[in-house]
């Protein structure tokens, strides 16, 4: 007998879980498919046990701050076995509430590997087939793996491997400056590893404002960290105890350097092979992303597709938001938005000092020929960060230059990846930077850098 649902999820990261507790609550019956662990690669190999190996970095770090009070600290009894092992306890909490919110909202949860056999169908590895008014494909993404540089997870790491290592190397070299490479550069130099980290473009963090970019490069370049940009990987030779990691700079000069890991982090690619979606008529691009449209509708209105499988920004927080328009449109409600808009999508990498922004960017504005206003103001003018020895940093806002309408902003330091959040709601909201300027901050805090910033779009700061 066939089993049916109003709707069928296949993965169960955030986007899928997401969804599935929303359309529960909206009345729908919901199952959720996931091959491996609930709360996918984000939860389990990403974004959860990431962070908080990046708290610990910070806390062991932060005791050398110590000897400012008179105390010595011997950091060389780190187990960094124990370090590991805590991530991991992080993640059987997450990934337990996640299925204890599921059960909650009784939702059925399959597990095994689905394919779409027909419009309203599914069938699982196992041979059982279920009937979904609607389905929704939401399973994410991988490590993109480059010939010459594959993955063994003993000598060169993807993003996944060395979350699962339990011993520190001496020596990392790390191929790719985006916001994993970045956090994991932070995460090992904490932890005393000598790390080499390359980056094709011209500044690390490629894709974030060039001006935050450079100062996190001077932080890392005075915390030991040997940053190379403009330069390429060609090759890796692995040796019993080592990895010979061959480059060349934009000048094409080559050398070769030795380490003892490598962690490729070249980018990820969509988890849409053998879903079985070209069989049922489902339109996917040449990238191999899925098409869709209003509410991520796919050209077949019965399937709908969300996060990293489509060409939106591959970020957790994108596939919940996505999930909870498209099961809000199923249900027969109207959402407030009909798809993400990019311009709205704050990201966050959340190395020391931290990384965040949305929307527009200062060299997007001058290749576009966009006149904007600028105002940037130092953390440094913000009590709260010199008291608290968090005074690297600023805060960027760029406006129209007629209107004053925010069109990106953008933030690097302490706490970054919390305060972008009150420029983001504005931009949200349609308010005007001296909106923000107007409002009451509390002092000292590191949101009245937010604030001073806001005056300075019409040259009002106090502390700049």
């Amino acid at each position: 007998m066939t089993v049916q649902f109003d709707l069928i999820i296949i993965g169960a990261g955030p986007g899928g879980y997401c969804a599935a507790i929303r359309a529960a609550q909206l009345g729908q019956s919901v199952a959720i498919v996931e091959k491996e662990s609930l709360g996918g690669v984000c939860l389990n190999w990403g974004c959860i046990p990431s962070k908080n190996l990046i708290h610990q970095a910070e806390v062991f770090h932060s005791m050398l701050e110590m000897e400012s009070v008179g105390v010595s600290v011997d950091r060389s009894k780190l187990n960094y076995s124990q370090v590991q092992a805590n991530s991991r306890k992080v993640v059987k909490t997450l990934t337990g509430g996640v299925a204890g919110l599921l059960k909650r909202n009784k939702v059925t949860v399959l597990t095994g590997t689905a394919k779409v056999t027909a419009k309203n169908q599914i069938t699982l590895d196992n041979g059982k087939v279920y009937q979904g008014k609607n389905i929704m494909l939401a399973t994410g993404s991988r490590p993109m793996v480059v010939p010459g540089f594959e993955f063994d997870e003993q000598q060169v790491l993807s993003s996944s491997g060395i979350l699962a290592m339990t011993k520190l190397p001496k020596s990392l070299v790390i191929l790719g400056a985006g916001a994993i490479g970045c956090e994991f550069a932070y995460v090992m130099n904490s932890f005393g590893v000598e790390v080499t980290l390359i980056e094709l473009a011209d500044h690390i963090l490629p894709t974030e404002d060039f001006e935050t970019c450079a100062i996190l490069a001077k932080s890392f370049k005075s915390d030991g960290i040997d940053v190379r940009t403009n330069t390429r990987a060609t090759a890796i030779k692995k040796s019993a105890q080592s990895v010979v990691v061959k480059l060349i700079n934009s000048q094409g000069k080559e050398e070769t350097i030795v380490s003892e890991k490598v962690l490729v982090v070249f980018g990820r690619v969509s988890n849409t092979e053998n879903l079985g979606l070209k069989d049922v008529g489902v339109s996917l691009d040449n990238r191999g992303f899925v098409n869709v449209g209003d509410y991520c509708q796919t050209n077949i209105p019965s399937i709908y597709a969300i996060g990293d499988i489509t060409s939106s920004p591959a970020l957790a927080h994108v596939a919940s938001k996505e999930g909870e328009i498209s099961v809000e449109f199923i249900a027969g409600h109207k959402p407030s938005i009909v798809k993400v808009s990019s311009e709205l999508v704050p990201s966050a990498i959340y190395c020391e000092p931290q990384v965040a922004g949305f929307g527009l960017r200062e060299d997007q504005a001058k290749k576009e020929n966009i006149q904007v206003k600028k105002s940037v103001f130092n953390y440094a003018g913000a009590g709260k960060t010199i008291a608290v020895g968090k005074p690297t940093g600023l805060v960027k806002i760029l406006c129209d230059v007629k209107t004053d309408e925010i069109l990106g902003a953008h933030i690097i330091g302490h706490n970054a990846t919390e305060i972008i959040h009150e420029l983001l709601l504005a931009k949200h909201s349609e308010l005007l930077p001296e909106d923000i300027a107007e409002m009451i901050h509390a002092h000292p805090t590191i949101s009245e850098a937010v604030m001073e910033a806001a005056c300075g779009i019409n040259g009002k700061p106090i502390h700049g």
